[in-house]
């Protein structure tokens, strides 16, 4: 078939949103797409309609039409296949089908259109395919923006300990200059007219520290060599640049120079009072079945961000029937857990410490059973009569109640093997610098729990293809622990918190 353009218009004829995929004049696309209206038939069944020159296959949509127009030629059962996809393309990215609903979508539509029709024949996607290559996905990318951040927090930690470095040696210099300016407070030797005052200092610890005020008096320098506001240039220069990078840095002034400094803390996104379940998943299985290690860790850290929320209950839920081993922190109250499932601390009357994350709660699992790998991977290479391989591999996910993300199996491939891909559910990258295959799948669940890739490697053997390795990401807890609430110890009143959950493979093979 030839598809010569698709759009979406009203029915009197209005265009909202048109794409050509074969060159034409801006004219004769216009005149097309006005004479369709007065072409359609009233009364009928039909969902095309036909000219001298052009057929227009259409499907309503409310008060619109879904329009393609094409050649007399094209095959009209393929036709009408195609505009079923464009479609259901539509309320993908539109949440009503109005027109200025079209109108502020019209870019991600023509994205859309151009992956299902490439030079006006059509293009062999499914829906799935076409979501993730409009949202251009990027697993390299995503790798790249991790490794960027981490980059980031060394550099900003590196900076605060070299910021803390520059006030201790500050101070300790401000206190040397003190006590030899007592001594020569008399007037005698050389320098004694000259007089300083020490400029106010930052401290960066883990948070920016208060600003330290001298004394209101100043002293007689001995020396000039004892001048200190060079370095506190140095320490302002970081404090900057802590705040352009967007640190919010509070500080509170003192007046004693010898006084104990205070934290103050550095706003952001999450809560005072923030929790975070992590869960790593270890599991090696045989190329020919077989559990050869599986192994779940569990961990639930708490931050506190304010001292108000310090003396607070944790309430969590565990539905696990498998035998997760649980193990609470040495000063969690183990009696109040295995009543009520709560996470408190054995002297009610003593916080949480602040502004660190503590572990609270841990947990084990080991087995080997193929009825706790949640994502079963079978690899079957066949040798083929030329030398090649022929190698299917398809996955199974076995515990239906999690749903996983960004999902990428890693196959290798021989030096310089470029592989053949017939069947594929979801999308696939073959990485030749790496000689790998990438097998990606951006969500499982449920619904799309089984899956499939084929393709044919030459000069290769059935070995070649392992070990395969296995990425995703997921909210769902593994071992079915839930955090539900935080109640303050006096009198069980809720607090507003955040939490987060994670479950990830820290290595997922099969050998």
């Amino acid at each position: 078939m030839v598809l010569i353009a698709a759009a979406v218009c009203t029915r009197a004829g209005k265009t909202i949103v048109s794409r050509q995929f074969v060159e034409m004049t801006k004219a004769r696309i216009e005149g097309l797409l006005a004479a369709f209206p007065k072409l359609v038939p009233t009364g009928t069944q039909h969902t095309f309609v036909e000219t001298d020159s052009v057929r227009y296959v259409y499907q309503p949509l409310e008060r619109l039409y879904m329009l393609l127009v094409t050649t007399r030629a094209s095959n009209i059962l393929e036709d009408l296949e195609t505009l079923r996809l464009f479609a259901r393309v539509i309320p993908e990215y539109c949440r009503s089908l109005e027109e200025n609903e079209i109108v502020d979508n019209a870019f991600n539509l023509i994205f859309a259109f151009d992956e299902i029709v490439a030079l006006g024949y059509r293009e062999s996607v499914n829906l799935s395919q076409i979501r993730t290559f409009v949202e251009m996905d990027s697993h390299e990318e995503k790798v790249y923006q991790a490794v960027r951040q981490s980059q980031e927090r060394e550099a900003k930690l590196k900076m605060r300990e070299k910021a803390k470095e520059l006030q201790r040696q500050k101070l300790e210099q401000m206190k040397k200059g003190i006590k030899a300016n007592f001594g020569s407070s008399s007037g005698f030797g050389p320098g004694s007219n000259s007089t300083y005052t020490p400029s106010a200092t930052v401290d960066v610890v883990s948070s920016v520290q208060n600003d330290v005020k001298p004394p209101s008096h100043s002293f007689t320098q001995q020396k000039r060599g004892m001048k200190l506001g060079n370095k506190g240039k140095d320490v302002d220069s970081f404090v900057d640049q802590l705040k352009s990078e967007g640190e919010k840095i509070i500080t509170a002034p003192s007046n004693n120079i010898h006084s104990d400094t205070k934290t103050p803390t550095i706003k952001s996104d999450i809560d005072d009072v923030h929790l975070r379940l992590e869960e790593k998943l270890i599991v090696r299985l045989g190329r020919d079945g077989g559990v050869q290690q599986f192994e779940v860790l569990g961990l639930v850290t708490l931050h506190i961000g304010n001292e108000k929320w310090g003396r607070i209950r944790v309430q969590l839920e565990n539905k696990d029937t498998r035998g997760v081993q649980l193990q609470t922190h040495p000063q969690v109250d183990k009696e109040l857990f295995k009543l009520r499932s709560q996470i408190g601390l054995k002297q009610a009357a003593k916080p949480f410490p602040l502004h660190c994350d503590v572990g609270v709660l841990k947990w084990r699992l080991q087995s080997t059973e193929e009825s706790f790998v949640p994502l079963l991977i079978n690899c079957w290479p066949s040798e083929a009569g030329d030398g090649s391989c022929d190698v299917n591999i398809e996955y199974e996910l076995a515990h239906t109640n999690l749903e996983l993300a960004d999902v990428n199996i890693i196959i290798p491939l021989p030096i310089g093997c470029t592989p053949t891909v017939g069947e594929c559910d979801g999308t696939y990258n073959h990485e030749s610098r790496k000689n790998q295959l990438v097998w990606s799948l951006p969500f499982i669940d449920a619904s799309n729990k089984t899956g499939s890739l084929e393709f044919n490697a030459p000069k290769a053997i059935p070995g070649d293809f392992f070990p395969l390795h296995v990425t995703f990401t997921s909210k769902s807890s593994y071992a079915n622990i839930k955090i539900l609430d935080v109640l303050l110890v006096d009198d069980d009143s809720p607090v507003k918190h955040s939490a987060e959950s994670v479950l990830h493979p820290d290595k997922y093979e099969i050998v």
